[in-house]
C-alpha cells in the first residue's frame, strides 16, 4: 500500500491524496437481545422478532482526520456499490481518493464504475482489523440499535440516519485511529 500512495501522490501532485477505509453493513428489523441493566432480582424483558427486512449502510472514513460519508442504500451489489462510488467521487471531486476496500465481490466486480478520482486497493482476505470502518459499525449498533424493536423498515432507516448524523469527526478519529496508517500519511512517499 506504501508504494501505491507515493504512486498516487507523483501522479497527482497537486491533489489531496485521501486514504479512506471502505466497508457495508446491514441493519434491520430481526435483533439479537444485548447485555442490560435492571432492578436486582428482575430478569429484563427484551422484545424481539425474527423478520428479514435490512438496508445496508455504505461507509467511508478518513482515520486521520475523522472525514467521513455513508449512504444507506437497499442491497449490497455491483448497482449500490456503484451508486456509492458516484456519490462519494462527487463529494471529493477535488481529490484523489485512495479506497481501500474488502474482497466482496461487488468491490471487484467486472461492472464496477470507478470514477476517475478514485482508485480501488483491497485488504488481503480474512483481515478485517485492517479495515477501520468495522469499528464504526460496531459504534452506531451500540448508539442506536441496542434492544430495539423496529414496526417497520422505515423505522430501522430513520434511526440509522439519525445514529450516523450523531458520529462526530473526533470520535470518527479516536475509533479509528491506527498508527499505521499515520505513519503512511506523515511520511508522504
Amino acid at each position: 500500500m506504501k508504494s501505491k500512495i507515493g504512486e498516487i501522490r507523483n501522479v497527482n501532485p497537486n491533489k489531496r491524496v485521501r486514504i479512506i477505509f471502505q466497508d457495508e453493513a446491514g441493519f434491520g428489523r430481526i435483533n439479537k437481545p444485548k447485555y442490560c441493566w435492571c432492578n436486582k432480582k428482575i430478569r429484563p424483558q427484551v422484545l424481539c422478532h425474527h423478520i428479514r427486512e435490512y438496508r445496508y449502510a455504505y461507509g467511508a472514513v478518513e482515520p486521520i482526520i475523522g472525514e467521513n460519508f455513508f449512504l444507506v442504500l437497499p442491497y449490497c451489489n455491483t448497482n449500490c456499490m456503484n451508486v456509492f462510488l458516484e456519490e462519494l467521487s462527487k463529494d471529493y471531486k477535488e481529490d484523489k481518493i485512495l479506497l481501500v476496500c474488502d474482497g466482496a465481490t461487488w468491490h471487484k466486480s467486472n461492472g464496477l464504475k470507478i470514477p476517475e478520482n478514485i482508485e480501488i486497493i483491497h485488504i488481503p482476505p480474512y483481515t478485517p482489523e485492517m479495515n477501520p470502518i468495522e469499528q464504526i459499525w460496531k459504534q452506531i449498533r451500540s448508539m442506536g440499535f441496542r434492544n430495539e424493536f423496529f414496526h417497520s423498515l422505515t423505522d430501522v432507516v430513520n434511526r440509522l440516519c439519525e445514529t450516523i448524523n450523531h458520529l462526530t469527526k473526533e470520535m470518527v478519529k479516536s475509533i479509528n485511529h491506527r498508527d499505521w496508517i499515520q505513519y503512511m500519511e506523515l511520511n508522504r512517499y
